[in-house]
Formats: structure tokens, C-alpha cells, sequence
């Protein structure tokens, strides 16, 4: 008994000395319903990006598990809570939506697993809530909007009306926007999460006569506002401003020519001259027959840093210690160019003013025209304690 023992144990010493024969990921992400195409978008590149690797990332054969939260927190935190403790992944990743994420990942942290975040980021997360098992492949909640706000202030535009859902990313987006900008804030308005009609808004916003409007309205929201917003003959005489989602393509093609010439703030464009890039752009297009959004970035990116983790940690994603350092160095080619963490694992990276134009084959795209910030982080950073 005592030989058989002594072997079984030997035997697992020398699994782990040899790292793990397969990594496991748990991708939640809102698949369904009006907001569902931001979630396939960052599904479809995640998954595509692991196709590319040759079904592996890190050397090691890929599962993922894709789950739909439905665009419910409580969706989202049993398909951790069954990642975590049944299907024994090695990474979760996928969450759109901050309400689902903060909702979700604390069954992660629990069990010392990592947290690799394609979108959402939210503030607490950032500052005094911040862990070690949080990586964030997208940008601070508030950094578009950061952006956009100094946009603003550029222009010159002395007076602004504010709109975004009343959830947490929306309440941070309005924040962010606050912080860089210097004019007027006439009105700051928070709407009903997933909401499609917004003519009491666009009265309001008519009455209130601003120098500019900024939103933040993901997914089928924004296509109903914006749609809604140019109907409604406003667009003659008010500029709209959004965060670089906001008129990314999954909002052109529904709506249209009338993108055409908005501006937005992003981390992101489809004409960045890198070879990261140039292959996920051509991958992307050609896989999918569309052309990708910044959340499609998004997923690409995280499957790439997971996929160095696993690498550089050596396949010994048990070792979640070693797989923390190897993640913190983000060694990997970043569709967006330069690329690296902050104390608080959040990103430090450049963000740029995108406008709706067309490209040669006369298809509606951003084009990127300047840079708002380069080599930015976040304003919560130092509420973190994490060294």
C-alpha cells in the first residue's frame, strides 16, 4: 500500500514539475438579446485568435467554454460559480457588462483564479477594490469618456448634455467625461439600462440647446439613439460625441450613413499600421466576413495575453503565482500598439480621435485623425494597495 501510495504521489509531482496538458477557459459574455453582438464580437476574435494559435494558447491545447449571461448578473455568477467549482477552468474572461462582472468574478478571486477582462473595468476595481487575480485587456471604465471629455475642451465647446444608462459603467462614463472637460455641463442624465426609446430625452435635450451632446449607450441603445437622434433633425444642430463603441461597426452597419463624419475617442482603429493588427484585421474579415469592432479587438488581445501568460509561465498555469508575473510583463503583440499594465493591472496606453468616413472600397469605417492621450492611466490607481 505504502508503494502504491508513494507512487501516486510521485506521480503527480512529476505532472506538476511538467506544467498542465491542457489550459481551460471560461468565457461568459451577454450573447443574447439587443446588446448580444458585442459579446460575439469579443467571443468570435477570442475564439479566432485561438484557432490562429492552432487550437492552443500557450503551447498547450485550448478548451473554452462559452457561456450566455442573457444580460443577467445573476446568469453570469452561476456560470462562474459552475466554471470555478465544476468545470475546474484555469482562467474566466468574456464579461461585457460591469453589472454582470461585479456580480461575477468575485467567485474567481475566491478561489485564487485570474480574471481576464476583454471589457468591462470598473472604478472600485481600479482603486480600492483592486486584486491581484484582475488583468483588464480593454481600457478603465472611464477612459474613453476621459478622452472624449479633452475632446471636447479642444473644440472649444462651452456647454455639454450628458446621457448614459444608470449602471455602474454608466455612472463612470459621465465621470470620466467630467474629469477632462472644461466646459458647462448642462444636464447629466441617466436612463433605464437597455432602454430603446429616448424621445423624452431627445425633447429634453432640443429644449436645453447645448454646444454638444455626449453618450454613452452601448449596443442596441445606441442604435436606437442615434437613429432616433438623427430623425428627430437634431443632428443638424447639435454635435454628438461618443465613446469610440458608439460608432464602431456593429452600430454602422444598422444605422448607416448617418455615422457618417461623428466623431469618437477610442484605443483602437482599423487602419493602425502594425503587424499586429494588419493580421487580426485580415484574419477577422476574412473569417468572419465583416470587419471588426473594438471589442472584437478586445477578445483578440486577451486570448494573446493569456496565451503569453501560459507561454512564459511555462505551462504551469497551476502555479497561479507565476502565471500573475508572466501576465504583469504583457508580453505580446497588441493590436493597438504600445501596451502595458499599471500597479493596479488596469492598461496604460494611448487613446485617438476616430471620425465615420469612407475607405477606398466605400464602405463606412474610423479613421483615425490624432491622438487625445498618450501613455494614459487611470485617475484610481493610487487608492490601490497592491504593489
Amino acid at each position: 500500500m505504502k508503494i502504491k501510495l508513494l507512487a501516486a504521489a510521485l506521480l503527480v509531482l512529476t505532472a506538476n514539475a511538467q506544467g498542465a496538458d491542457k489550459v481551460k477557459i471560461g468565457f461568459i459574455s451577454t450573447l443574447s438579446g439587443p446588446s448580444a453582438a458585442i459579446g460575439v464580437d469579443i467571443r468570435d476574435a477570442f475564439l479566432l485568435a485561438v484557432k490562429t494559435n492552432g487550437g492552443k494558447l500557450g503551447g498547450l491545447p485550448a478548451e473554452v467554454l462559452v457561456g450566455d449571461d442573457q444580460f443577467k448578473p445573476d446568469v453570469g455568477r452561476q456560470i462562474a460559480e459552475k466554471n470555478v467549482k465544476v468545470d475546474k477552468v484555469n482562467f474566466l474572461t468574456g464579461i461585457v457588462f460591469s453589472n454582470i462582472m461585479l456580480a461575477s468574478v468575485p467567485i474567481a478571486f475566491e478561489n485564487k483564479l485570474i480574471y481576464v477582462s476583454p471589457n468591462a473595468a470598473p472604478s472600485p476595481m481600479a482603486g480600492k477594490e483592486c486584486s491581484p487575480y484582475l488583468f483588464v485587456a480593454s481600457w478603465p471604465n472611464d477612459a474613453y469618456h476621459e478622452a472624449a471629455g479633452q475632446h471636447a475642451t479642444n473644440r472649444g465647446y462651452k456647454s455639454a448634455y450628458l446621457i448614459a444608462p444608470n449602471y455602474q459603467a454608466g455612472k463612470d462614463s459621465l465621470t470620466g467625461f467630467k474629469r477632462y472637460y472644461k466646459g458647462n455641463v448642462v444636464a447629466e442624465v441617466y436612463t433605464q439600462l437597455g432602454q430603446l426609446d429616448y424621445a423624452a430625452e431627445l425633447a429634453q435635450v432640443r429644449a436645453a440647446k447645448p454646444d454638444a451632446l455626449y453618450i454613452f449607450l452601448p449596443g442596441g441603445m445606441g442604435i436606437n439613439f442615434i437613429k432616433q437622434f438623427v430623425a428627430s433633425g437634431l443632428s443638424k444642430d447639435v454635435p454628438l460625441i461618443v465613446p469610440g463603441f458608439g460608432d464602431d461597426q456593429d452600430i454602422i452597419r444598422p444605422v448607416g450613413e448617418a455615422t457618417l463624419g461623428l466623431f469618437d475617442t477610442a484605443h483602437w482603429a482599423l487602419d493602425f499600421d502594425n503587424a499586429a493588427n494588419k493580421k487580426f484585421v485580415a484574419a477577422f474579415e476574412k473569417e468572419y466576413r465583416r470587419l471588426p469592432t473594438v471589442f472584437a479587438a478586445q477578445g483578440w488581445d486577451t486570448a494573446m495575453l493569456i496565451d503569453a501568460a501560459v507561454r512564459d509561465s511555462k505551462g504551469k498555469i497551476e502555479d497561479v503565482e507565476a502565471v500573475r508575473k508572466a501576465m504583469r510583463a504583457a508580453k505580446f503583440e497588441s493590436v493597438r500598439g504600445p501596451f502595458k499594465f499599471n500597479r493596479n493591472q488596469m492598461p496604460i496606453q494611448n487613446y485617438y480621435l476616430r471620425v465615420v468616413a469612407k475607405d477606398s472600397q466605400g464602405r463606412l469605417v474610423n479613421k483615425t485623425i490624432g491622438t487625445v492621450f498618450k501613455d494614459h492611466g487611470d485617475a484610481y490607481v493610487q487608492d490601490c494597495k497592491m504593489k
